[in-house]
């Protein structure tokens, strides 16, 4: 089996609990994982057989700590079974113009970091009203509003199509040298 590190960036936290079903996929399926946000990655990913970088979209752009830290071991990252997680509310719109959009950051940031993820997966995101600030709750309001999701602030809204994403961990875990599961965890 395989010894894999996913590298996560989170500001509300979704992205961290996607990291952690990660995790809990590939260590099912025999694999040593590891989960870390950037600052406490290792130095020398060498001992890794295969890497995950998982980040959101806030405000047009992934968090800056997974720029740096990509940009840091890209060459590495080229050489070893590789995935991006682009963690993201606007993939729930089916609007070609929100799906360019993304193109164009996941663009971006490949252009600004220079790796170009074997795979990239984009998972769905979370709402969640009640931990935001005054402010940030009317942006999110406002932004979902337009989108046709959910605006009642009272309480939280999580989109993420966990099956889906286990089936994208059983794939990768394969491609990274292991088992693949037959039954959702």
């Amino acid at each position: 089996m395989a010894r894999v590190l996913v590298v996560f960036g989170t500001t509300d936290g979704q992205t961290a609990k996607i990291a952690q079903t990660l995790r809990g996929r590939l260590s099912a399926a025999g694999h040593d994982v590891s989960v870390v946000d950037p600052a406490a990655a290792p130095a020398d990913i060498s001992a890794y057989d295969a890497i995950i970088v998982a980040a959101s979209v806030h405000a047009g752009g992934y968090q800056r700590n997974v720029a740096r830290w990509v940009r840091t071991h890209a060459r590495g990252l080229d050489g070893k079974p590789n995935a991006f997680v682009s963690v993201c509310l606007g993939v729930l719109q089916q609007d070609p113009k929100v799906n360019q959009d993304l193109q164009r950051i996941l663009d971006g940031f490949s252009h600004t970091t220079g790796w170009r993820p074997s795979e990239t997966k984009i998972v769905a995101g979370a709402l969640k009203y009640t931990k935001y600030n005054f402010l940030k709750r009317w942006i999110m309001k406002r932004i979902a509003a337009k989108a046709g999701g959910d605006t009642d602030t009272t309480r939280d809204y999580e989109y993420t199509n966990w099956a889906d994403l286990q089936e994208f961990a059983d794939r990768f875990g394969a491609r990274a040298g292991g088992r693949r599961l037959k039954t959702p965890a």
